[in-house]
């Protein structure tokens, strides 16, 4: 019965709906135009109502996220970007290079820039060797953009959790060296200022690889920058991964299908681009493991499609398979920073993918050598590294 009424009260106030507007209508304008006026108008209101409601809930995020930089260092006060009065002897005494790795593209689909080098699997080199001179007369807080929320542009949205993860860092690095004193677990009390500035990063980031353009902006690769060295903190990383693991393996999925997906013309270096913060988040051991077996999952899965279609002669997607050898060069690159690293003779990972990728795999590769010699290759060498030791992969 309570169901009939409230089916009967939508009828009805249809009806009603229906009737005002027709008896309201203007002269000149029939019923459909008038209603669709309405509705336009109704809706502009709306946008208005939630543009402010964003602009609000940006303003409370800023100022927790200066309560919480206060509370793990009450001696630094960031309002302006700068240290206060007590703090800034101290600071004088530090002088750091920030991280970063800006490289300007050009724009092609195989160019690359000299400040961009890629080594011989097609990644990126070591995020260190990218790292650029700048000028260290200045402490890091003081060369840090003073936090701002007035986000008019897709930059300066982005730019407001690089802003707060920046200072974090610096305050975090200071504590290392006994600059200050600084109490990290207070980012344990405050699971929504952490996990809603990381995903207000990542999302940005997201939007960026989505449509990229090049040369890259400093904004995006500063961007990039500090979600690496977050990532890789041996302190920081525990509590964000702790708080932003989901959100983080979301992110790498979307990277990966970024990847998969795109068929533009002019698409490697944007491929390039992308598969580079793949294998730099690859520098947390955790982070990496995970990626390690989406990767193998996404390979073993087109390894079997292509071996179907080769098998009935039927046509598969030339794009798809250009697009599969970032997944493997990412691959080869983070198997073998696990092997360098373990210090042993063998890669450490040792995941439920593993096992499904090297099933079957001997009679995949017998199948598709002639035809797909290349692919066939790479299959090989990541299952050399994922089983034996020592590997010079040339």
């Amino acid at each position: 019965g309570g169901r009939e009424n409230q089916v009967w009260y939508l009828k009805i106030s249809k009806l009603a709906l229906a009737f005002a507007i027709i008896h309201s209508k203007p002269p000149g304008k029939s019923c459909k135009e008038y209603t669709e006026h309405l509705a336009k108008t109704v809706s502009e209101r709306d946008f208005g109502w939630k543009s402010k409601v964003e602009v609000l809930e940006a303003e409370v995020l800023r100022l927790r996220q200066e309560l919480l930089l206060n509370k793990v260092c009450p001696r630094i006060c960031l309002e302006n970007g700068k240290p206060d009065a007590s703090a800034e002897a101290l600071l004088d005494q530090e002088r750091i290079n920030p991280v970063s790795y800006s490289s300007q593209l050009e724009d092609s689909g195989c160019d690359v820039s000299n400040d961009y080098a890629f080594d011989s699997l097609g990644t990126a080199s070591d995020f260190h060797q990218s790292e650029q001179n700048v000028n260290t007369s200045k402490p890091w807080l003081e060369m840090v953009p003073p936090m701002n929320l007035c986000c008019t542009s897709k930059k300066e949205f982005l730019s407001v959790p690089v802003q707060f993860l920046q200072h974090l860092l610096e305050i975090r690095r200071l504590s290392e060296g006994g600059i200050l004193q600084a109490d990290f677990t207070e980012l344990e009390n405050d699971t929504f200022t952490v996990c809603n500035s990381l995903s207000q990063l990542l999302d940005g980031l997201t939007v960026f690889y989505n449509s990229p353009k090049f040369p890259v902006s400093n904004f995006v690769t500063e961007a990039v920058s500090v979600l690496i060295s977050l990532v890789t903190d041996t302190k920081l990383s525990n509590h964000v991964l702790k708080k932003c693991f989901k959100k983080l393996e979301e992110f790498k999925k979307s990277l990966i299908q970024i990847i998969l997906r795109n068929s533009s013309v002019n698409r490697f270096q944007a491929l390039h681009a992308v598969s580079h913060t793949l294998v730099l988040l690859g520098k947390n051991k955790i982070l990496r493991n995970s990626l390690i077996s989406l990767l193998l999952s996404e390979v073993r899965r087109f390894a079997e499609q292509l071996l179907q279609a080769y098998q009935i002669q039927a046509m598969y997607d030339i794009t798809q398979y250009e697009n599969i050898f970032p997944l493997c060069m990412m691959l080869e690159q983070l198997l073998q920073n696990e092997t360098e690293e373990s210090n042993i003779s063998s890669s450490d990972y040792d995941g439920e993918e593993k096992v499904k990728f090297l099933r079957n795999l001997d009679q995949i590769i017998l199948h598709l050598s002639d035809e797909f010699p290349l692919f066939s290759l790479y299959l090989w060498r990541v299952s050399v590294l994922l089983n034996s030791a020592q590997i010079q992969i040339d």
